[in-house]
């Protein structure tokens, strides 16, 4: 008990202090390689803080364990809506862009609706995490296409003063610091849970998707501190698509077979519905900030589904 629970406290605070490293080094880049903060925090940021899901999610599927690798990508998003931009709000509201409430959001929900269409056989094929695959193509493809778009919408970037070797250094560093410590992290919390006889559905969908949040965490919390709010969306709202079509394929390529019917009939409409909730919210503020009240809204929303699954699990 005792290393595990050391795992997770000195996890945590290396995460902390890497996040700002990260998040300084991937604003730099952005006003560096001619993008605006949110769409490299659809890219970059994205793809590099949904890598401890991915590896958490390979891990599981090798070794047996599928139904911790899917909850694992169902609970990240879970906890990416109702855990991370909401407790990103409560630090800071943010400005949502007309390139998220307008394509970003949806596009997300697109994918989810076409995940929620796979699953709903209750069988994950390699067919299907092909298919998954494929879309992650399409993604980058169109993220590409906007690129150059997006840095003449946005003309009102920031100075950056620092050279192009500190930004590397310090987006390369952030990342490997965030990695260790997330799996350091998790590996306690996983450790910790099983000595009390949780279920693997429930520990991938709780505290794995959980600890492999909490980059996703750190970053948009420390981007929200740094002024940069826009790569705080775009880095939940990017993780978000990763799951989907980057950490999903994992275990239907390298596990495929029956998964935990809870997964498709509880799991999956509480994902949906809270990304439901974060397009009303994001609708109804229209061109204002969205603010501390819709980060209670999704707070709630992610306590009560803890809450269930407390209850299911007693």
């Amino acid at each position: 008990m005792l290393p595990a629970l050391l795992a997770c406290v000195f996890g945590l605070v290396i995460l902390v202090w890497s996040a700002d490293r990260f998040v300084g080094g991937a604003a730099g880049l952005a006003l560096r390689l001619g993008m605006t903060p949110m769409t490299i925090g659809l890219t970059l940021v994205a793809f590099g803080t949904s890598a401890p899901e991915i590896l958490v999610s390979a891990t599981a599927s090798l070794t047996g364990s599928s139904d911790l690798a899917i909850g694992n990508a169902l609970g990240s998003n879970i906890a990416n809506i109702g855990m991370v931009l909401a407790v990103t709000l409560l630090v800071r509201p943010i400005l949502i862009t007309p390139g998220t409430r307008q394509r970003d959001l949806p596009a997300y929900l697109l994918v989810a609706a076409v995940t929620g269409l796979i699953l709903l056989d209750g069988v994950l094929t390699r067919r299907e995490g092909t298919l998954l695959l494929g879309m992650l193509c399409i993604m980058g493809w169109l993220l590409w296409q906007f690129r150059q778009r997006d840095a003449i919408e946005d003309p009102e970037l920031p100075a950056h003063g620092s050279s192009a070797l500190k930004d590397w250094g310090l987006f390369i560093s952030g990342l490997v610091m965030l990695l260790v410590s997330a799996r350091l992290l998790v590996w306690g919390a996983v450790e910790l849970a099983l000595s009390l006889g949780v279920s693997e559905t429930v520990i991938g969908l709780t505290l794995v998707a959980a600890g492999t949040s909490l980059p996703e965490l750190a970053a948009s919390v420390a981007a929200a501190l740094r002024g940069h709010a826009d790569l705080a969306i775009g880095n939940i709202v990017g993780s978000n698509i990763m799951n989907l079509v980057a950490v999903l394929p994992v275990p239907a390529l390298l596990a495929p077979g029956l998964m935990d019917p809870a997964l498709v009939s509880r799991d999956f409409p509480a994902m949906l519905a809270l990304s439901a909730v974060l397009l009303i919210l994001v609708l109804i503020a229209g061109r204002r900030r969205l603010g501390r009240g819709a980060g209670l809204v999704l707070l709630a929303g992610y306590t009560g589904y803890l809450t269930l699954l407390a209850a299911q699990s007693l």
